[in-house]
């Protein structure tokens, strides 16, 4: 007990407590943020928030937090020695899932494991037998997704570090109704070399999201030339084993007034309804700041996301939003033409 307070860290088994009056948004060390909206409460889980195993901290506003929690501690025969990255939790079927990276000792190889719990603080156990995504090279970064029919999927990164040519995927397999392991062949869904904005070859950070009218789209993160940023690229076909196409410009990035980088997003809806976009920025730290979670306003108009809250535009965009999926598709293909 004594560790975990001058760690400033929740130990494993302790009873959940309200989120203390202490840390802002911009005090706390984070990467690759994800935010679980449980019970009137946000679930902040990231990179760096416990080490080793993984870290949550708890809001009533998005702007005061809690002291971390540690929500999986790593016991002496746990395959993991390090890397423990980009949890993520989901609840599905009563149940919190807990899917993040490690490092395995045993392989070498960086992947996603999936882990279980009955309370969004845990103590989360390990459901799936080692890693769930191939255990033959680096997999990280996955996500749940439950398609139309309500099956669950993984969709997760092929790493460039696997690669002989340094070529990120974005792949996806179907998941036992467990999610305790995989239930057909991966596939690959696109490289990070399929886009015009991106100028490295890394696909970070997944995540799925429907639009409201039925498009599936799919944030993902690379480097632009300002920077780390967040990607957008939707299913022709509004599945997940569709054909995958990008859309021309970034999501988020270093512009328009925007002080810093940032990636590794994802959607969620805040207690008053809100769309909002989790990233972290800047993507390195500097003397003057560090990585931190930021929570940027999000649009969704029907056929994509639009970073920022474009008011009453965006009741228009659902009311013509057809004919704006129409539109998009013809001016996508004038372009590739060119």
């Amino acid at each position: 007990m004594l560790l975990c307070a001058v760690l400033g860290l929740g130990c494993l088994g302790a009873a959940p407590r309200a989120a203390a009056e202490g840390r802002a948004t911009s005090e706390i060390l984070i990467r690759d943020p994800f935010v679980l909206v449980h019970e009137g409460k946000y679930y902040m889980y990231g990179t760096g928030l416990a080490w080793p195993g993984y870290g949550c901290v708890v809001s009533e506003d998005l702007e005061t937090w809690s002291d971390s929690y540690r929500v999986f501690v790593p016991g002496d025969d746990f395959d993991g020695e390090g890397d423990y990255w980009a949890p993520e939790c989901h609840y599905y079927n009563g149940s919190f899932y807990l899917f993040a990276t490690y490092r395995s000792r045993e392989t070498g190889f960086r992947g996603t494991a999936v882990f279980v719990a009955s309370d969004p603080l845990g103590p989360f156990e390990l459901l799936s037998d080692g890693h769930v995504t191939p255990k033959t090279r680096d997999c990280i970064d996955g996500t749940l997704y439950i398609d139309k029919k309500g099956a669950p999927w993984i969709v997760y990164v092929g790493e460039w570090t696997s690669d002989p040519n340094g070529l990120g995927t974005m792949c996806a397999a179907p998941l036992s109704e467990d999610l305790s392991e995989m239930t057909g062949e991966p596939i690959t869904l696109f490289g990070g070399n399929e886009t015009k904005w991106a100028l490295g070859q890394i696909t970070d950070g997944p995540f799925l999201y429907r639009t409201r009218s039925g498009r599936l789209v799919m944030l993902w993160s690379n480097y632009s030339t300002s920077g780390y940023c967040v990607g957008l690229a939707y299913s022709t076909d509004g599945e997940i084993d569709g054909e995958w196409k990008q859309f021309r410009d970034t999501l988020y990035e270093k512009k328009s007034g925007r002080e810093y980088d940032g990636g590794h997003g994802m959607i969620f809806n805040d207690l008053d309804g809100n769309l909002l976009m989790s990233i972290h920025a800047p993507n390195t730290s500097t003397e003057d700041v560090f990585e931190s979670a930021m929570f940027v306003p999000v649009t969704d108009i029907g056929f994509k996301l639009v970073a920022g809250d474009l008011g009453f535009a965006s009741k228009l965009a659902e009311i013509f939003a057809p004919l704006l999926i129409v539109m998009s598709k013809a001016i996508e293909a004038i372009r590739a033409a060119f």
